[in-house]
């Protein structure tokens, strides 16, 4: 405890760089911090110490601001989680010493709080309904307060819950009400921030009552940002990741399937000149019970193959059990050619009978063997995509660019802001089985986006599959940086911004 009496008592009792500057911190306007999400006490039982080094890194990199995402799971006494552990405080108590060493903002966050997470397994009571669960939690965010009352708002913030879902958003309010009142009575200036209802994207006007910031997220769209993500199911049957991305939906649906959207039985449409075109190249993804599918050119069918997905092995990659439906719903990953008449004007692919299939890559291969392909995405009841193959090249009629990012991700908290609450970003980056080139040109779009906006961000995690170290990237030639592997791009991006 020697370093946090210290930093509590003495503004500036630890030695510290030359550069550091501390911003002024209030919930209407938060600093346009920049930095990462440090994991080590990210999920019990894999908890561990927060690393001097690696604060001392992120100043010296040019950046100000951590994120301790936390389980509370690592400072209880044998699962009793109305015992706490002070020894466990004490190794948090070391982040805020860090902070206070090299000029970088704490905020600390409860990844899983009593009653609630977005990781598994799941809390075994509600947050959002169970009185116990509230009362606990309310006692554990106190014991963070009143820890911590003296250290200034320009150091500490508290992050309440991460990424909030299933809860109304009067429900939310009425949960974080007590625990800000709690917060606030041992320190009436600490700045409390609130991740979005939703999984951090979802704006709660209601809260400027508490007088909380929010935090929003940097992950859309997902097929870029958690492609192959072993944690996200589905992720590996997703097409390759591009960006600007098209908005190109492989979906194909039944058209006997009941209660969708009319556009949704429609079939995928690709237009144009053909001439000079060879083959139509596909990827079937998955497969929900079985699927019908045919290809036409010019309403003329000219090829028909059905799928069914079961148990065991097949002609699929992986067999997937959905017990919530009792049906299959395989990964295929088979790939198709079909043979296309010379001069066709349009191509149509179409689930004919079954449930529905997921086209996850199209191609149109030319006579001399080159071709040029798109990647299909999951909109689920939105119409299947529209193409258009001209001059040798297939494209979409839109795309996801920086200016769809700034319509969906920066548009929607302008209401917030506009009402007087501070925002930020509190997680964003891509996992590692994404191009390198393609998250590079969305992390810019986003970058970019932020710095308009004046948000401030904090990349999922420093070291680890989203950061700029030892991230595991097979596409990237590393240099090496005091024993980490560092993304010389990734970094020099992350500086201009």
């Amino acid at each position: 405890m020697t370093g946090l009496s210290l930093l509590i008592t003495s503004g500036a009792a630890m030695a510290q760089p030359e550069t550091v500057t501390w911003e002024p911190v209030t919930w209407q306007k938060l600093p346009r911090w920049r930095g990462f999400n440090l994991l080590e006490k990210f999920q019990q039982p894999w908890s561990g110490r927060f690393r001097e080094d690696d604060f001392r890194m992120i100043h010296e990199l040019g950046f100000n601001f951590v994120r301790l995402p936390m389980d509370y799971r690592c400072w209880i006494v044998d699962g009793d989680w109305e015992q706490i552990n002070e020894d466990v405080l004490a190794e948090i108590d070391e982040a805020l010493v860090f902070g206070e060493k090299y000029g970088i903002h704490v905020m600390m966050n409860f990844h899983r709080a009593p009653g609630y997470t977005v990781a598994t397994p799941a809390e075994a009571k509600s947050l959002w309904t169970d009185a116990d669960a509230q009362r606990v939690c309310r006692m554990h965010w106190q014991t963070f307060a009143r820890r911590y009352r003296d250290v200034p708002a320009e150091r500490l913030s508290f992050n309440l819950f991460n990424e909030p879902a299933g809860v109304d958003p009067e429900t939310y309010i009425e949960v974080c009400r007590p625990i800000v009142e709690a917060i606030r009575a041992e320190n009436p200036d600490r700045v409390i921030v609130s991740d979005g209802l939703g999984w951090g994207r979802e704006v709660t006007l209601g809260l400027l009552e508490l007088q909380v910031a929010q935090a929003t997220r940097g992950y859309s769209p997902m097929g870029v940002s958690h492609y192959q993500a072993s944690w996200v199911g589905g992720a590996d049957g997703w097409p390759l990741p591009v960006w600007p991305q098209p908005l190109a939906n492989g979906l194909l649906v039944n058209p006997t399937k009941p209660d969708m959207p009319a556009v949704a039985y429609l079939p995928l449409t690709i237009s144009g000149d053909f001439t000079g075109a060879r083959a139509l190249r596909f990827k079937v993804g998955v497969v929900s019970t079985q699927a019908h599918l045919v290809v036409r050119a010019d309403g003329r069918e000219i090829w028909a193959r059905d799928y069914v997905s079961g148990p065991g092995e097949g002609e699929w990659e992986e067999e997937r059990y959905v017990e919530r439906y009792d049906v299959y719903q395989n990964l295929w990953n088979t790939t198709h050619e079909v043979v296309l008449p010379t001069g066709a004007r349009e191509v149509e692919i179409q689930c004919m009978a079954g449930d529905w299939i997921r086209l996850s890559e199209l191609a149109v291969i030319a006579e001399d063997g080159t071709e040029s392909a798109i990647g299909l995405n999951d909109g689920w009841g939105g119409q299947p995509a529209v193409l258009v193959y001209e001059d040798g090249q297939i494209r979409a009629e839109k795309y996801n660019d920086r200016q769809w990012l700034w319509q969906n991700e920066i548009m929607p908290w302008q209401a917030w802001e506009a009402a007087g609450g501070g925002v930020m970003v509190g997680e964003f980056g891509a996992h590692n089985r994404t191009p390198h080139d393609v998250v590079l040109r969305w992390l810019e779009d986003l970058l970019q986006n932020w710095q308009e906006a004046g948000w401030g961000w904090a990349m999922w995690n420093f070291r680890g599959s989203f950061g700029p170290c030892d991230s595991g990237r097979d596409d990237v030639e590393y240099e090496d940086y005091e024993g980490l592997k560092l993304d010389r791009a990734m970094l020099d991006l992350l500086q201009r911004y």
